[in-house]
């Protein structure tokens, strides 16, 4: 077998070209986005995906808000345990 015969050259090409086929076969059923040569990934539209960013948005925003409690709350609890314990027990003598 020659290397340097057009048949070799030939057989490169086809070797490249059906592994790429190949990878993005495997790509597009696994639900991966496909890459394109030109524009980078090529967009599926799916129909309610309206829906599923209006849901993760909503979702995000009730997250955004039990952190925010939850930050306060840690703020008290570092507060009454960093303060000194005369302080502490007198500012509760004074909620009673």
């Amino acid at each position: 077998m020659t290397f340097a015969g057009p048949t070799f050259v030939l057989a490169i090409i086809a070797m490249s070209t059906l592994g790429w086929m190949f990878t993005t076969w495997v790509r597009a059923r696994h639900g991966y986005p496909v890459e394109n040569e030109w524009r980078g990934t090529v967009d599926r539209s799916e129909p309610d995906a309206g829906r599923k960013i209006d849901l993760l948005a909503s979702e995000n925003e009730k997250l955004m808000g039990r952190i925010s409690r939850l930050e306060d709350r840690i703020a008290v609890l570092e507060r009454i345990a960093t303060d000194p314990a005369a302080r502490t027990a007198r500012e509760i003598d004074a909620l009673r």
